[in-house]
């Protein structure tokens, strides 16, 4: 007479969660009977399923972009920007942005209200996106201010990046400003004087409070990361809730 096996049992031979175990006798590689509340396999189908398969390999699921609880990260993101006297926004890989802009000045409010100044925006974050290495480093955008991200990343996943940046770290020089304000304003097809009244507005913050600012910018990215990394945890036990009842 073959033995039974318990839910249990066969997910320490298969070395599988028992959510899988139920996803396999839902799509017909694993046999088993209901005897009241449990379920029972045959030994003799799983020494099969392990003779065939050796073991059964789940790959991970990438973490979707949906765990990030925007919602409460746009708050957050507008005291950092308010207390840190910087423009912010979290943007995906792809440099779309995910929240509205906080604390935004003048002159990249008027740069992205051109069509094109706002697309050179978003492949400027893009950029940052793909940067090498995980600490924010602070670089010069494609409208001369500057601007670092730190990763937003879930499990494993780089879901997005929380950038802060509009600011120059020390004046301009008037005329190269000029210059290239003139080239913004043409290049974007935005009133150069508007431009340039703007530009005057912009925060010169001391270099010395760059690594300060990099601190910041990464413990406000840590705290959406445990907060999406603690809402994916409950949306896969909610997942797993769900393929048990579908059983």
């Amino acid at each position: 007479m073959d033995t039974l096996l318990t839910a249990k049992q066969v997910e320490e031979l298969l070395n599988v969660d028992r959510t899988t175990v139920y996803r396999m006798i839902k799509d017909g590689r694993l046999t088993g009977v209901k005897i009241g509340q449990h379920w029972r396999f045959s030994l003799q189908d799983v020494e099969e399923l392990l003779s065939s398969e050796s073991r059964v390999e789940i790959k991970p699921q990438p973490v979707s972009r949906d765990v990030l609880p925007l919602h409460c990260m746009q708050p957050v993101q507008d005291v950092f920007g308010e207390i840190a006297q910087v423009g912010a926004v979290t943007a995906d890989c792809e440099g779309q942005p995910l929240t509205r802009i906080s604390n935004a000045c003048d002159f990249c409010k008027l740069i992205l209200g051109s069509p094109d100044g706002r697309q050179a925006c978003m492949d400027s974050w893009r950029r940052l996106a793909q940067q090498a290495g995980d600490a924010p480093e602070f670089t010069t955008c494609h409208a001369g201010l500057q601007y670092a991200r730190a990763k937003i990343t879930v499990n494993g996943d780089l879901l997005a990046i929380l950038i802060a940046g509009q600011f120059y770290v020390t004046a301009p020089d008037p005329e190269e400003e000029e210059e290239r304000i003139r080239a913004l304003a043409q290049k974007f097809n935005i009133d150069p004087q508007l431009l340039q009244l703007a530009a005057r507005k912009i925060t010169v913050l001391d270099g010395r409070n760059i690594p300060q600012m990099s601190r910041w910018l990464e413990r406000v990215a840590g705290t959406f990361e445990q907060i999406s990394s603690e809402r994916a945890d409950l949306m896969q036990r909610l997942k797993q809730i769900a393929a048990m009842s579908d059983i």
